[in-house]
């Protein structure tokens, strides 16, 4: 049966898109014609919730900064689609709130996936990431590649635990629509020097933009998120084809 093959880890009694009623911090709102986005007190922090429960190649996985509503993430074996959903206010600012899966790791890293987001009607600045981090508190040391729903892609970094993360560069593509090739993106660890690659249109992965440069103490984190931008709403990112690798050039 198709059912068997799909490891779905929930990570709430209640289900997943069922409507809730969740009090709303103004600053943790996205920006709108109504509402300026403002970060978060630069005191304020949530106690991520975490679970040592393996899915696919990953180890575990955590809702990073305790979002109002938890996620959850599926993984299907016949397809080895990851299936993130999350409503959570950002990854930015000095704090996070995501769905995190990952592994610990040590040395070089190659991670890369394709990107697709199921629903076109969700919030234009929600993020699917590829993320190293140093620990899974909200405030962590932090590289990551991000692709932004209305098709912003980026390279960002925290360089130290509670500062305001750093964007190293951007580009701008076009969103893409149910039925087209899907953006694919990667990550590379090379020593403490970390670059974006990319194949937008099926082409041969490419490195892409400048490089960052940071240092982990070992081990550290490496993985796959989402982030949907709006605090009380669930979204989902699905990412599929996934590499990683404990060695870089192994980005594809």
């Amino acid at each position: 049966m198709r059912f068997s093959l799909l490891v779905l880890i929930m990570c709430a009694a209640q289900p997943l898109f069922a409507a809730q009623t969740v009090a709303v911090p103004d600053w943790a709102w996205p920006g709108s014609a109504t509402h300026k986005q403002v970060p978060p007190p630069k005191d304020f922090h949530r106690p991520t919730v975490t679970f040592d429960t393996p899915i696919g190649i990953f180890e575990g996985q955590s809702d990073v900064g305790g979002p109002l509503l938890p996620g959850s993430a599926g993984y299907d074996l016949k397809t080895k689609q990851y299936t993130i959903n999350s409503a959570s206010y950002n990854i930015w600012y000095t704090r996070d709130e995501f769905r995190y899966l990952w592994k610990k790791m040590s040395g070089n890293v190659s991670l890369a996936a394709d990107v697709t987001f199921p629903n076109p009607k969700g919030y234009n600045d929600r993020k699917a990431v590829f993320v190293i981090r140093q620990d899974l508190e909200d405030d962590s040391r932090e590289i990551m590649t991000a692709l932004h729903g209305r098709g912003m892609i980026h390279l960002a970094l925290r360089p130290k635990k509670g500062a305001d993360v750093k964007e190293v560069f951007h580009i701008q593509e076009k969103p893409r629509q149910a039925g087209e090739t899907p953006i694919r993106i990667g990550i590379e660890k090379h020593g403490e020097t970390f670059a974006l690659y990319l194949s937008l249109n099926g082409e041969p992965m490419h490195r892409v933009g400048k490089t960052g440069d940071l240092h982990f103490d070992a081990p550290f984190y490496v993985g796959i998120g989402f982030c949907s931008h709006v605090p009380d709403k669930m979204d989902t990112a699905v990412l599929s084809n996934v590499v990683l690798e404990n060695a870089a050039g192994k980005v594809r």
